[in-house]
């Protein structure tokens, strides 16, 4: 089988989990789709090396997580972008019934309430399944400091989460 085949094998399959991690890192329907785009350039180019990879999946993360991080830090990104944008049409839900997408979309809304780091640590270690080593390691960042964000981050989940108390009046 051809390098372009067994890559294509690989990537089709997992295109749409790329695509949703890349919008809940960068809270973007269309960043995402060219996160994944530039990702999946800079993997091809690398392909040849996939042997040499213990985790592909984990190594796609990271260069999704470091994609989102590089695209913030270009001068043009300075400006505001709306968080939220609806999805574009045909885009394919995560799970069914009307339930799991208020749950998504609860969870979506607690995500943008975090700073970019502990989103991406959060997306990173629960969404991807990434050990604390492999998400510092990703972020460029020391395991304390993946572990602090973490506890931090789902405190204010947790917060966000908690139930707010009604006042009733007689």
């Amino acid at each position: 089988m051809s390098d372009e085949a067994e890559f294509r094998d690989y990537a089709g399959p997992r295109m749409a989990a790329w695509r949703r991690t890349a919008f809940l890192l960068c809270r973007d329907w269309h960043l995402a789709d060219d996160l994944v785009a530039t990702v999946l350039d800079k993997l091809f180019r690398q392909w040849h090396r996939r042997e040499a990879i213990r985790s592909l999946d984990a190594y796609v993360g990271g260069m999704l997580a470091r994609a989102v991080v590089d695209e913030h830090r270009r001068p043009w990104r300075r400006e505001r972008l709306e968080d939220g944008d609806d999805p574009p049409e045909g885009a394919a839900p995560v799970g069914g019934g009307v339930d799991t997408t208020v749950e998504r979309l609860t969870l979506d809304s607690y995500l943008a309430q975090l700073g970019p780091r502990r989103r991406a640590v959060l997306v990173l270690r629960f969404y991807c399944d990434l050990s604390v080593e492999e998400t510092a390691e990703i972020l460029g960042v020391s395991v304390g400091t993946v572990k602090s964000q973490t506890s931090r981050g789902l405190e204010t989940m947790r917060a966000l989460a908690a139930p707010t108390p009604t006042v009733r009046q007689a």
